[in-house]
């Protein structure tokens, strides 16, 4: 009885231990998977040793996690070898000294020690370490860097057996092995993180739209930008210098000078006039500069570098036919990462939208659906319009009249995919202005729609 009880201590501390050995593969794997290599990288250049060291684990993602699966199965497959014939040969024993039949007290030590072997290593072996490393992936890392190291110096032969063993496999399936997880994010990534952050609240909602108009500055083009050339204040070529100076007084600083078929054939600022020594009934042409021509279809960012070598405040935008489609200033391109600029000029309201009630926003025409979509808070159907008031055109199939309302069916969330009965939502839109045959000013308001709801006047 004393041998079986000392065996059975033998067994449950060498189990524990085996057990112990198992987690810190465990939390060796989810934590260089979870740390942020970024924080790793600053500490390192602050000198932290171990940061270091956990850097140096973190560019060998394979082999490392090629090493700690090793050193979980082995520690798994060490477990059941030794509980069941010191753990459960044991309790045998002990069962069989309290007259329990020896098949019965066989059974029961072998099955409990298994079962207990098991249910021990997976809460402390497996998940403990695993919520641990997830938890606090950085401290880990960091404590773990130098026995990572060495272990992975003195196994680094058996791993880099399995290793390429396992890569022969993937190269006969045609996949190429990759020695690292690419930790790099791509602006979709971005964008996802920043609406994570939003809603849940780490991080402010009109820093969160800021964030989000830079990463869609590169993808946009000048003629999501551009006023178009019906907004375009225009003056003609044989205009004078003194009607030109009357104009600014009261308008803008900057013009674009068109001559009789309204094609572009300068710009003119108010510098210009101000450094003019040309007699007030000079024509316009005197002092305008020659203009600075981009094409429609040019991405934004290529658009501001060729103004700024330029050292261009206005470029005339000419479009796929060769035609006047309108202008680029550099405020156009500002409002694109920072929103709507007014100045003493701008007639109106500063803002694009005023919120009336929940759900419910009252908002320019001339408004992108790019902004509208992160007001309402969802994506708009997409087409041949870079406007709210496109976007109504081309669901009526007509120019809306005021008071009209005008049904744009959503569509479906991706996030609402998962459920078996995704909801449904629509815009509700109704013209309260119009200007030029085209929506103005327009009300919207967000519905979650019903299938069983009558439909509207409009839909798509």
């Amino acid at each position: 009885m004393v041998s079986a009880s000392l065996t059975l201590l033998l067994g449950i501390v060498l189990t524990i231990l085996i057990i112990a050995v198992g987690g810190y593969f465990v939390a060796q794997e989810f934590a260089y998977m979870s740390v942020d290599r970024a924080r790793l990288a600053a500490r390192a250049e602050e000198g932290d040793a171990a940061a270091k060291r956990a850097l140096a684990v973190t560019r060998r993602t394979s082999f490392m996690l090629s090493g700690a699966q090793l050193g979980i199965t082995v520690t798994g497959l060490l477990v059941g070898y030794v509980a069941e014939p010191l753990i459960g040969a044991s309790l045998g024993v002990l069962l069989g000294g309290v007259n329990v039949p020896p098949a019965v007290s066989i059974s029961v030590g072998t099955v409990g020690a298994l079962v207990l072997a098991t249910v021990v290593q997976m809460i402390f072996g497996e998940l403990y370490p695993k919520n641990l490393a997830i938890a606090a992936p950085e401290p880990l890392a960091l404590g773990l860097s130098r026995s990572t190291l060495i272990y992975l110096a003195l196994f680094g032969w058996l791993i880099k057996i399995f290793d390429v063993a396992a890569n022969l496999l993937l190269k006969l399936l045609r996949v190429e092995p990759v020695h690292d997880v690419d930790s790099s994010a791509s602006p979709d990534d971005l964008k996802r993180a920043v609406a994570d952050s939003r809603d849940s609240g780490h991080l402010p909602a009109d820093l969160a739209i800021l964030i989000d108009r830079v990463l869609d500055f590169p993808d946009e083009d000048v003629e999501h930008a551009m006023k178009p050339r019906s907004q375009v204040d225009t003056v003609r070529r044989d205009c004078t210098l003194a009607e030109l100076r009357e104009r600014m007084s009261h308008a803008h600083s900057r013009y674009p000078v068109v001559d009789a078929t309204g094609e572009p054939v300068g710009t003119v600022a108010l510098i210009d006039l101000l450094r003019s020594r040309e007699p007030d009934s000079a024509p316009v042409t005197t002092i305008m500069r020659k203009p600075v021509v981009v094409p429609t279809l040019m991405p934004l960012p290529d658009a501001l570098e060729q103004m700024r070598a330029d050292r261009a405040q206005l470029a005339c935008a000419i479009d796929e036919y060769g035609g006047f489609a309108g202008i680029l200033t550099t405020e156009d391109i500002a409002e694109e990462l920072v929103g709507e600029l007014t100045d003493e000029h701008d007639d109106g309201p500063a803002a694009d939208v005023v919120a009336e009630r929940e759900r419910v926003w009252r908002m320019e025409g001339g408004m992108h659906l790019d902004e509208v979509e992160r007001v309402v808070g969802h994506r708009l159907p997409t087409g041949d319009y870079e406007t709210v008031a496109g976007l109504v055109i081309a669901v009526a199939g007509d120019f809306p009249e005021i008071g009209q309302r005008v049904r744009v069916d959503l569509p479906d969330d991706p996030a609402d995919l998962v459920h078996h009965h995704p909801v449904r939502r629509r815009l509700e839109v109704e013209t309260l202005a119009v200007d030029r045959h085209v929506p103005s000013e327009l009300r919207v308001e967000l519905v979650e729609a019903d299938d069983a709801e009558p439909e509207k006047e409009v839909r798509r």
